[in-house]
């Protein structure tokens, strides 16, 4: 089987995805293909079509807080005030423990909730400490608290970071934190998005043209705070793989450092924590919880975005893997069973794909527990592609 399979499955057979785009290789060659569509009116999914990158765009952060380091920028050692001083509750969390996500950071009220962005940055600032224990580690706040940290050891925005370390040294000319208006056209449409939660069917309003999916990201923009907010193409992002992989961003003792896990353990009850390192996933001991696929080594780095992605970089066997997909358009993305309810009795099948009966009688697709399908229909793919053991 070939990429295609991965295209045709996730378009076509399930419905999980309107479109999509994949590719795979090493530091001098890659092979892609993509299919499907970016929005309602049926445009084609191209080599021009701009993908919202979700989280995703913490790997750009991650990356960053590395170059700076390796530059002699910025020191992990010290503490989060030392650079980002509004961060008060943070005096004695060091740049290093956020960075692997080795404390918890929490708001005293949602940001995505707050009526302005100079609201939400009021209650960012307030953030607060606490230990991980068993709970999941992982969360936005991280990359939000880092891209101030970088700002202020820099004397730069994140974006204009972002451009001068690596857009323009690897020639990403078509990945933006603000989509140009006559790019407005090839923007890969988020609109429509389902959820099912406790019996409440809940469909989320359509964000204007440019706007990020992600609720924080959305409310801060045009400004992006480094957890969400990047628009790229399917080339561009082939060309950060390959820049990862041949050293033009980090250096590969940087890739290694970032493919530390932090946070990864078994708890006395038998169940796992989850691996991070730096702003990514690391392997992970059990593969169906891991989003570091099998062919790929404990010195890879990955990440999955909602809106339908995966990026991983191993800089050991010097290999990548990339997904780029949507699977919010006019989805059902998220479901929250009650009590003894099933997918079944919501009309979808045990591994969530199928259509649901919305209120108004309308089919809605489902992309529920996609991840779960990447390892049949997209890794195995990859590793055939790539001639290596899936």
């Amino acid at each position: 089987m070939s990429l295609r399979h991965t295209i045709d499955y996730f378009t076509a057979e399930t419905g999980i995805m309107p479109g999509l785009a994949v590719a795979c290789g090493d530091r001098r060659h890659a092979a892609a293909d993509m299919g499907g569509v970016i929005n309602r009116q049926g445009t084609p999914l191209t080599e021009k079509s701009l993908f919202d990158l979700a989280s995703l765009t913490k790997l750009f952060t991650g990356l960053l807080v590395i170059r700076l380091k390796e530059e002699g920028t910025l020191d992990l050692s010290r503490r989060v005030t030392d650079y980002a001083p509004e961060f008060t509750h943070l005096q004695g969390v060091t740049v290093d423990q956020v960075l692997g996500f080795e404390v918890s950071l929490a708001t005293p009220e949602r940001l995505d909730q707050q009526a302005c962005a100079s609201n939400a940055l009021r209650v960012l600032h307030q953030i607060v400490p606490g230990d991980n224990g068993d709970n999941r580690a992982y969360s936005d706040m991280h990359a939000m608290v880092l891209s101030r940290v970088l700002a202020g050891a820099s004397g730069m925005t994140w974006e204009a970071l972002l451009q001068q370390k690596i857009l323009h040294p690897l020639g990403m000319e078509e990945t933006f934190t603000v989509a140009p208006e006559n790019r407005h056209k090839d923007l890969v449409q988020t609109g429509g998005e389902h959820r099912i939660i406790s019996g409440r069917y809940i469909l989320r309003p359509d964000a204007p043209p440019g706007v990020p999916h992600d609720p924080k990201a959305a409310l801060m923009y045009p400004e992006c705070f480094g957890h969400a907010g990047v628009f790229s193409t399917l080339p561009d992002m082939i060309r950060l793989c390959q820049g990862l992989l041949a050293g033009k961003v980090i250096s590969p003792e940087g890739l290694r450092f970032m493919s530390c896990n932090r946070t990864g353990r078994k708890t006395t009850s038998g169940a796992w924590t989850q691996f991070l390192g730096s702003q990514c996933y690391v392997k992970h001991p059990d593969q169906y919880f891991s989003e570091i696929p099998v062919y790929e080594s404990s010195a890879a780095i990955g990440l999955s975005g909602f809106t339908g992605h995966h990026l991983s970089v191993d800089v050991e066997t010097g290999v990548f893997a990339l997904m780029l997909g949507n699977r919010v358009l006019d989805r059902l993305t998220t479901v929250t069973l009650l009590p003894g309810q099933s997918l079944a009795d919501l009309g979808l099948r045990p591994d969530g794909t199928g259509q649901v009966c919305w209120p108004d009688g309308s089919k809605v697709f489902s992309s529920v527990d996609y991840v779960h399908h990447k390892d049949a229909h997209f890794h195995r793919q990859v590793a055939q592609t790539l001639g290596l053991s899936p």
